[in-house]
């Protein structure tokens, strides 16, 4: 029996996201707006062994914040549709900068499949990128790709069908260090945190104390509103009438 999964595609602008995108669904493709906003939504398919592999193209952003409308759509589609596993396209060519959204993949804790994407480029420039020191850093498969060639396709597509039948057993540990004091700060608000039983389950509990500590506006909305529910409900089941 065929199964069906959804993928998301993120990368940063300039990543050669939408090239990859190009090459992996060819011409099984059709155009949509996310809900709400006026962002093109581009979704692809492929087979593999049998198998169903939707991929939704996220728009191009450098970051996972809330302050663009493009970061939000990419986000919202993350928390909201939850899809199987992340396939996130980074510049090799680039690689400091593309991690960092990179990490802030690995600590939404999404299965994740990085295609290491532009090593011509890289090459060219003489700059040495190792795709198997970089998978057993970050603890997830790496495949080196040139996405306007076609090279890398068939493993990519291969690493991608692995990881969504197999996305328990395949899930990183990494995790971003960010030293003692923050570190303290992180394990309060993930134990404050995990006490909201609205969150727990629902939401990565320490992403979201990391974007609380950087007072990201939208995760503070979805914080408090979870406890105002909460509290609310409880009223309501304490109060005149209630059990």
């Amino acid at each position: 029996m065929s199964r069906a999964f959804t993928v998301a595609v993120a990368g940063q602008p300039n990543s050669g996201k939408s090239t990859l995108f190009n090459t992996l669904t060819g011409a099984r493709q059709f155009v949509a707006n996310y809900p709400g906003v006026t962002v093109e939504k581009r979704v692809g398919l492929f087979t593999h062994k049998g198998d169903r592999m939707t991929l939704v193209d996220l728009p191009g952003t450098y970051s996972l914040t809330s302050y663009s409308l493009e970061e939000r759509v990419a986000r919202d589609f993350l928390l909201d549709e939850s899809p199987d596993i992340v396939l996130n396209i980074i510049d090799a060519s680039n690689l400091e900068r593309n991690l960092y959204l990179t990490f802030q993949l690995l600590e939404m804790e999404f299965p994740l499949v990085v295609a290491l994407n532009m090593m011509d480029i890289a090459v060219g420039r003489g700059i040495d990128v190792d795709p198997l020191r970089l998978s057993e850093d970050l603890q997830v498969p790496v495949i080196p790709t040139v996405g306007n060639r076609g090279k890398g396709k068939r493993e990519l597509r291969e690493a991608i069908w692995a990881m969504s039948v197999d996305k328990k057993n395949h899930r990183s540990r990494f995790r971003v260090d960010y030293g003692e004091a923050l570190e303290s700060i992180i394990a309060l608000l993930e134990a404050k945190l995990s006490q909201q039983a609205h969150l727990t389950g629902r939401y990565p509990i320490r992403w979201l104390a990391v974007k609380l500590l950087e007072d990201d506006p939208e995760v503070r909305k979805l914080v408090t509103g979870a406890v105002e529910a909460r509290d609310y409900r409880l009223s309501r089941s304490e109060g005149p009438g209630g059990s």
